[in-house]
């Protein structure tokens, strides 16, 4: 049977290049992955760490791109990818302009369709912006929803899919997660490395790690988010903050601006995947707009405030791991204070259950495609 997994960033690559490899030992699957390149060099990062090679490379990364322009390379850009290579069935995730051009690409193709990550809302199709719409569309033409979590499902079964369509695996992030976790764990020697790659980091000391890249921050959103962080960074001396750099100048250009002279605030570049996990693993406390942390983040017992009006992952809200404070100045600072003079307040947190799975998604997912299409 042929697949096709078509992915475009970072996040993209660490939740599908898992279920990638893992289609790839099966003989029963003759299995491609094709790149949309929608992010080069980040993506690129985790395509080394899986030391996989795609089979197709779209290569549409231009600098400045908007959406239009995304959209269209791609819609473009399969068609030829199509005549190559005939699958059967197309595998996309989650929300990006890839999800959503891939799969307006494959249903004018006839292509039959699995969404992994399928079922995530928030119910403003504004927020987050452009995945909300991303996601929402992609749904009304995928043939197999591949939900994380109950939620999700409920979410698809209120948009009128059927409930035969709809498939509760887990998240694959934790699979991807648990995988290297379990490497680094088993490799004193990149443990070493890695230990030395961040030797300014005291031990002693809490750390909060920090990320953000989220459309509808640009401007005055990371403008208190920056000012917060300041606010932190002089009230807790004792606390270093962690922040990889998003490489979008709306996102570089005022965080560099406002926090590149902070004694004991550390500007660091994108990290690839596996020492990003050694840091989420090494933090105290993780502030982020991400979506993938929201996930990975309550596995590892670490604490999330997240800086976004709305989050599609309300089971990690409910759970007690995940807070949202938005780009609020207030809200920032005073979850921050909580959490670094609160034990009762950190534990409370960072005991919670992680909702999003057990590390088997990727072969519940396998599982369910063999079953689909007959395959023994």
């Amino acid at each position: 049977m042929n697949i096709l997994i078509v992915i475009g960033t970072r996040p993209e690559a660490i939740k599908m290049l898992p279920l990638y490899i893992k289609f790839k030992s099966d003989t029963r699957f003759d299995i491609k992955l094709c790149v949309t390149a929608q992010h080069r060099e980040m993506l690129d990062q985790v395509l080394n760490v899986f030391n996989v090679i795609p089979d197709f490379d779209l290569d549409i990364m231009k600098k400045s791109q908007d959406l239009t322009s995304i959209t269209t390379q791609i819609l473009n850009g399969l068609s030829e990818v199509f005549l190559m290579f005939k699958p059967s069935l197309i595998l996309v995730h989650g929300d990006t302009a890839t999800t959503l051009s891939t799969t307006i690409s494959a249903y004018y193709h006839k292509i039959a369709i699995g969404h992994v990550e399928a079922g995530l809302r928030t119910w403003n199709k504004y927020s987050p912006w452009p995945e909300e719409g991303n996601r929402k569309v992609a749904s009304a033409l995928v043939d197999f929803h591949f939900a994380p979590t109950q939620t999700a499902k409920n979410n698809l079964l209120r948009e009128n899919i059927a409930s035969d369509q709809i498939f509760i695996t887990g998240n694959t992030v934790i699979d991807s997660l648990f995988d290297i976790l379990n490497r680094l764990k088993n490799n004193p020697l990149e443990m070493k490395n890695l230990s030395g790659r961040f030797s300014f980091l005291n031990e002693k000391r809490k750390m909060i790690l920090v990320t953000g890249h989220r459309r509808e921050s640009f401007g005055d959103g990371f403008d208190r988010i920056c000012k917060s962080l300041k606010i932190i960074a002089s009230e807790f001396k004792d606390v270093d903050i962690v922040y990889p750099v998003h490489l979008n100048p709306n996102v570089k250009e005022p965080v560099l601006h406002q926090l590149s002279k902070i004694n004991n605030i550390y500007l660091i570049e994108p990290q690839e995947y596996v020492p990003f996990v050694y840091l989420m693993n090494r933090s105290y406390i993780i502030l982020t707009d991400s979506g993938g942390i929201q996930e990975e983040a309550p596995s590892i017992g670490k604490p999330v405030l997240v800086m976004r009006d709305t989050t599609e992952r309300p089971e990690a809200i409910a759970s007690g791991a995940v807070k949202i404070v938005g780009t609020d100045i207030e809200l920032i600072t005073s979850n921050l204070r909580q959490l670094l003079t609160s034990n009762t307040e950190y534990l409370k947190m960072s005991n919670s259950k992680n909702p999003y799975g057990d590390g088997f998604a990727c072969d519940r997912i396998i599982d369910i495609i063999s079953s689909k299409f007959n395959l023994q």
